[in-house]
This record gives C-alpha cells, sequence and structure tokens, in this order.
C-alpha cells in the first residue's frame, strides 16, 4: 500500500512546507503519494456578494463582483500551487478546495499517512500562539500524523513566557 502525504499550502509559508515535503521524500523509501492541497475560504466571495447585495440591490448579477472574486481567488490558488509543484521536483496531485478551511483540510486528510503544515500564528516566539485558530483545529482533528514545522528561523528558548509565579510582582 502506498503512503500518502498531504502538503496543506497557504501564503507565506507554502515554500517551507513544499521544501519540507521534498526532505521527508528522500528519507521514505518508498515513494509516497502527494497531495499539494489549498483551501479558499468559501466565505470571502459570500461576503463580497452579500455586500454588493446590500449596496446595490439584488438585480444586478451581471454585476456582482462575488463571482470575479471567486474566480480570481481560484486562479491564485492554481498558481500557487503550480509553482510549488515546480518546487517539490517530484510527482504531486494538486487540489483546490473551497469552504471552511479548516474542515476543508482535515477532510482531505482522510485515507492520509502524514499532513504537513506550518505554524501561521505568532512566530516570533515558542508556544500556542504560534498556531491559528485554522491551524490549531486541523492539528487537534487530523487522521493522520501531522509534521507540523516552523516556516521561518525557529524561535530560542528564551522566547517562551516566564511561569506565572516566576514573574516579578508575583506572590
Amino acid at each position: 500500500m502506498t503512503a500518502r502525504v498531504v502538503a496543506w499550502l497557504s501564503e507565506g509559508t507554502w515554500q517551507a512546507v513544499v521544501d519540507t515535503v521534498a526532505t521527508t521524500l528522500k528519507t521514505m523509501s518508498t515513494s509516497p503519494e502527494v497531495v499539494l492541497l489549498y483551501v479558499l475560504d468559501g466565505q470571502v466571495g459570500e461576503a463580497v456578494h452579500g455586500a454588493f447585495g446590500g449596496l446595490l440591490g439584488r438585480g444586478m448579477r451581471e454585476r456582482d463582483p462575488g463571482t470575479a472574486v471567486a474566480d480570481a481567488a481560484r486562479e491564485a490558488a492554481w498558481q500557487l500551487l503550480d509553482e510549488a509543484h515546480r518546487r517539490l521536483e517530484a510527482s504531486a496531485e494538486r487540489v483546490v478546495r473551497s469552504g471552511r478551511i479548516e474542515r476543508e483540510v482535515v477532510a482531505a486528510c482522510a485515507g492520509a499517512d502524514l499532513l504537513v503544515c506550518a505554524r501561521d500564528g505568532d512566530r516570533s516566539r515558542l508556544g500556542p500562539h504560534s498556531l491559528g485558530h485554522n491551524t490549531r483545529f486541523v492539528v487537534d482533528h487530523a487522521p493522520c500524523a501531522v509534521l507540523l514545522i516552523w516556516p521561518d528561523a525557529t524561535p530560542g528558548l528564551g522566547s517562551i513566557p516566564p511561569h506565572p509565579e516566576d514573574r516579578p510582582g508575583a506572590r
């Protein structure tokens, strides 16, 4: 049975994720199936459509920017996946999904052996704030192993805040 690796890509961190997948592939004894995944936030197009309808009414469907925004986002996602595929220099399926980001990532991991993703919160220090809401959900709910990477240099241990009892003025 072939292993399946999902690489969750997003702006600002995708290069580090792809590089980690490439390095991981070199250490594996067999060539896994690789999925490069990008998830569009399904609420963005809906928000633009709703704002347009609220401002100008519903009778101007041909001028509704919601569809254009969604189309532009989808095109940008495919461009990012194409760049990621070139950087990976290996065979990979490219997948664009749309919806609630965290749930779409978890759903895309069905049958996967490994998910590779990057921290997307406060990357200046160690700790739980280094994970954004979507990434926290995915880490907690992924049905496979998760390789969570720092997309930049890993902060030092000195970035951990002191224990509350060790802070000045604590009892």
